[in-house]
Parts: structure tokens; sequence; C-alpha cells
């Protein structure tokens, strides 16, 4: 790796659920923000439940804090008029980055909305932003392919289409055994997916955790991880401490293989955020 090459660092956060809790949010991304991440990505519920707070947050970050905003946006419950609304307000706001989603199907929706939705894929909704906006666009990737897809080579076509759209770089899936990460890379390089891809990572701090976020993401968990839960699960000191030094193991590993950047999935945890980069 040449002396002049710098694997970026991202972050993600996400608006509390509570009203309550969201003023706290400004000092969280104040103290992240001295990590001087090279961007900070912002979700938000499913079909778009905070989708004003993650416009809040994301402008927060660029205006105030002068660093790259990316706000999650996701299709699945928009109309092509809710999400001409959720455009205008991000350009009002300053935000001119956006993670194009497919996201997560909202619990209200009836079989017949989602039979019918406007936006199938999030390939749709790339295709809406390039057609309708100046956004740049970010778009996700899996290395253990999409829960839904049938096959790896299934699930690169349509990553390939997706790029080929409009995205300007990915993140990934989080994933727990960088060999999964390689291997996809290696398999998207050769597709001629030639985009930057930013490789996913969350520290796993509790064993709680552990469950929560697999049942989500569809990643699988390799014995070396299985066995720190196993060991250290209903400690908490302990879990922590070996949760935060297998992730600092991991992003090394990625770093020298010289991957194009490190996002973690910071779950507003600044103190092992913080921990983890003072540490690489």
């Amino acid at each position: 790796m040449s002396q002049d090459y710098k694997t970026h660092l991202s972050l993600e956060v996400f608006p509390p659920k509570k009203d309550e809790e969201f003023e706290n949010v400004y000092q969280l991304l104040r103290d992240l923000n001295q990590l001087n991440p090279d961007f900070i990505s912002c979700t938000y519920g499913a079909g778009g439940s905070r989708s004003g707070k993650t416009i809040e947050i994301s402008s927060f970050i660029q205006k105030e804090l002068h660093t790259t905003a990316i706000a999650h946006i996701t299709c699945v419950g928009f109309t092509k008029e809710d999400l001409k609304r959720n455009c205008d307000a991000l350009k009002n706001a300053g935000v001119t980055h956006v993670l194009a989603l497919r996201g997560d199907r909202p619990q209200s929706m009836t079989d017949e909305q989602f039979n019918q939705r406007e936006f199938y894929y999030a390939t749709d909704l790339v295709r809406y932003l390039k057609e309708h906006t100046d956004l740049c666009i970010f778009g996700a990737c899996y290395p253990e392919k999409h829960f839904e897809s049938p096959s790896m080579e299934e699930d690169l076509r349509h990553l390939k289409e997706k790029v080929d759209t409009g995205v300007s770089s990915l993140i990934s899936q989080m994933f727990f055994d960088n060999a999964y990460f390689y291997r996809f890379l290696d398999r998207a390089r050769t597709m001629g997916i030639d985009v930057p891809v930013h490789a996913g990572i969350m520290p796993i701090t509790t064993a709680k955790q552990l469950g929560t976020t697999v049942s989500l993401s569809g990643s699988s968990v390799p014995k070396e991880l299985a066995d720190i839960i196993a060991t250290y699960g209903e400690n908490k000191d302990d879990m922590r401490k070996a949760g935060i030094d297998y992730a600092i193991r991991q992003i090394r590993d990625l770093q020298e293989h010289g991957v194009d950047g490190i996002h973690i999935y910071s779950m507003n945890k600044v103190k092992t955020t913080t921990e983890i980069c003072n540490m690489l």
C-alpha cells in the first residue's frame, strides 16, 4: 500500500425514537465529529417514520459541523409525490448526499399497497433521483448477499444495475468475517463494479445486540465471535472490551488490505466509537 493511501472513515447515527431525547443528539454529533470522519450518515425508520428528523440531523452535520452528511432515504412506502417533497426538503436543508435504499415495509402497509407501490427496488429510487435531482447517491451492498436474493450472482447483477443507474459509492451491510467482504469485492470488481466500497462494521458489545443484529442483517457469525459471546456474554464489562477488540482487529485487517473505507455503525455510542477510532 502506498504511503499516501487513505482509508476513509465514516460513521452512522440514528434519530432518537423519543422527541425528548432529540436535543442530546447534537452534542453526540459534536463529539463524534471530533473523530474527523469523512462523512456521517443518518438513518430513519421504516417508511420514513423519522424522515423529518433525519433531514434536521443531516442539515446540522452539513451546516454546523461542516462534515458531509449522507441522509438515508427509503422508497418502499413512498409515492413519487412523497419522494419529491422529501427531496425538496433535503435541498432546502442544504443536504447534497443520500443513501438510496428500498427500506423495510411499513407495518401499516397493506398487502395491496405493498404490491402496488411505485418504487419496487432501490434501483427505481436511484433512477428517479438521477432524473429529478442533483443529489450525490450512495447505495447499499451485501457481502453475504441480500437475504431475499436467490444467489450471489443475481445479487451482484442487481448491484451492477444499481451502480450503472447512478450510484457513486457503496456502503456494505455489516459483516463479522472479513473473508466474505474480500470475496464479495473481488467478484464485484470482476463484474465491472468499480465505485468505492465502504466496509460496514458493527461493534458487538453485548450478547443481546448480536442476536438482534444477526436477525435483522442476515450476517453470519464466525466461530471466534461466537466464542467471545460464550465466554464473556454474561459479564458486561468483559464483553464490551472483547467486542471492541474484535472490531479493532477486524478494521485493522481491512485497512491492511487497502479497502476504500470503514463505515462504523456507531449505534449513537460515542464512547465505544471513540475508543475504536483512537486505537486505529
